[in-house]
């Protein structure tokens, strides 16, 4: 059960760290996908959740779209994300609405904007995001296999809503992209090529990310291993090891079968 509460936050439209973006909007504190991997938990010391399971918590932010309104009207004109440390379409939204909210304003002025999600709800909003002179849908992809999604993103779409997401947005003439990551050693790999098949002419270029394992996250990881992929195990903690070529190995791979499908990739690890 994810516990939903109610806070004001004093601004919304952030500076962010991401070289391609200028602003973030993260409209909701928390996330009812609750994946296990998750960098942003550490999110929760700001909210007053200290000790908190990620993905028990989600706070929304009620004046969010009170503040962009005076925020957007006098910030310069740049790319803004929705969302950094959050999923703007988490369940959550279907109710409340707030990234709907905020793309009604960002489109009075024609801010750029990039989605990033793991979740088809973002289809709701293609009417929005057409009228947007420039708008960019991301969706995450950590693998293809729904097993491993269920046991790393419980409260995520399904990898096949998302692919079929991502194809729906690309018929409309939407721009799409897809992050592969984090890249979960020996659990990623199952199935790529089949997922890039699926990306192949849908998709405008790939990102592909490691697992950040300086986040604090192992504990949670490491017992999902144990429950689901025991044999598994200790070949995922030898990847992650220092000195292992796992990673750069699995970026030879990757970037060879992006090249024979003909899809743009880049790395950030």
């Amino acid at each position: 059960m994810v516990r939903v509460g109610e806070i004001q936050c004093k601004t919304i439209m952030g500076r962010s760290g991401i070289g391609s973006v200028e602003y973030a909007i993260n409209p909701y504190l928390g996330c009812q996908h609750g994946c296990v991997y998750c960098y942003a938990k550490f999110m929760g010391r700001w909210g007053g959740h200290v000790g908190e399971e990620w993905g028990s918590f989600v706070d929304v932010k009620v004046n969010a779209l009170e503040r962009l309104r005076a925020e957007a009207a006098r910030k310069r004109r740049d790319v803004v994300l929705l969302s950094s440390v959050t999923d703007p379409y988490q369940p959550l939204e279907r109710e409340r609405r707030l990234t709907r909210g905020c793309l009604e304003i960002l489109l009075e002025r024609q801010f750029p904007v990039s989605i990033l999600t793991k979740s088809d709800l973002v289809l709701r909003d293609v009417d929005l995001i057409r009228e947007l002179e420039s708008c960019e849908v991301g969706f995450t992809l950590t693998a293809y296999d729904d097993s491993v999604r269920e046991s790393f993103e419980p409260g995520a779409s399904t990898v096949g809503a998302r692919l079929d997401a991502l194809r729906r947005l690309s018929d409309e003439g939407i721009t799409t992209w897809a992050f592969l990551g984090p890249m979960l050693p020996h659990l990623s790999e199952e199935g790529l090529e089949e997922l890039l098949n699926e990306l192949t002419g849908s998709v405008s270029h790939v990102i592909v990310d490691r697992l950040n394992v300086k986040s604090g996250i192992m504990s949670r990881v490491s017992h999902v291993l144990y429950e689901r992929y025991p044999d598994t195990q200790p070949l995922f903690k030898s990847a992650l090891s220092k000195g292992s070529g796992y990673y750069s190995r699995l970026k030879r791979e990757v970037a060879e079968m992006c090249r024979l499908r003909g899809i743009p990739c880049n790395f950030v690890y």
